[in-house]
């Protein structure tokens, strides 16, 4: 059983015209929080917003680059150009980390957002340019993403921390990827569910798939996602479950 766990979440994705209302309510529970850079969701208002509240409640920063597509918010793939890909994540990392160090705080890790995430955890060629504009940037920041992935070979080759990330509020498939959003059951909003979930991989180093079978998985982040309409009654389910167990909430 793991003894300590990092909780992230995705935040900073509200704009004039969509708002996520409970976004505020999620930072207590939290020890890490993925902030949007403006090209899936958020704007420089809100963006600013979560990393202010993210410095108040002491939680690791990372940043959340997307593809440019806010009218699918970030989860339709996108055949980008290589340069173009290049140009779109440095724009977005090196804007968030210059937003956070000027409120006086760090930029300490990068997690890919939607079917971006899904892309570089899953193609060598992409994974291993996106890791180049990462370290170019800065050479320090850590990268989280899927266990065993591209994104995660990629990483290792350049010498870059890699946080495993496991997903408590989010169905996972026979092959361990996650369930595509538009099928039934993908998203998990009943927080015993979560509970449940999260119970099984920091307890026994597993999950159990769509179709019943159970994966090795061993993760050093849970994520619960920002837009979920059930994240806070899940974090406060998580958080309950954490304090009977004797796991600590701990960013990497």
């Amino acid at each position: 059983m793991q003894q300590s766990i990092d909780i992230n979440a995705d935040l900073g994705e509200s704009t004039q015209t969509r708002r996520f209302e409970h976004e505020d309510h999620l930072f207590p529970y939290l020890s890490s929080c993925n902030i949007a850079c403006g090209f899936h969701g958020g704007d420089p208002v809100f963006i600013e917003a979560a990393i202010r509240q993210a410095l108040k409640h002491r939680l690791q920063i990372g940043a959340h680059p997307s593809y440019p597509d806010r009218l699918n918010f970030g989860r339709q793939p996108m055949n980008l150009p290589s340069t173009e890909l290049q140009a779109v994540l440095r724009y977005q990392v090196s804007a968030l980390k210059g937003m956070v160090e000027s409120l006086g705080g760090q930029l300490s890790y990068i997690k890919p957002h939607g079917a971006l995430y899904h892309t570089l955890c899953q193609h060598e060629a992409q994974a291993q340019l996106a890791v180049a504009v990462f370290t170019a940037i800065d050479p320090n920041l850590k990268i989280m993403g899927l266990p065993g992935s591209a994104l995660a070979r990629a990483a290792g080759k350049a010498g870059l921390y890699f946080i495993r990330e496991g997903f408590a509020d989010r169905r996972y498939g026979p092959e361990g990827q996650l369930l595509p959003r538009n099928m039934p059951g993908a998203v998990l909003k009943d927080p015993a569910k979560v509970v449940e979930q999260a119970r099984q991989i920091l307890m026994e180093s597993s999950v159990t798939t769509s179709a019943g079978t159970r994966l090795p998985l061993q993760v050093d982040s849970l994520c619960i996602h920002g837009d979920n309409p059930m994240a806070v009654p899940a974090l406060k389910a998580l958080d309950h479950f954490f304090a009977q167990s004797g796991i600590q909430k701990s960013s990497v």
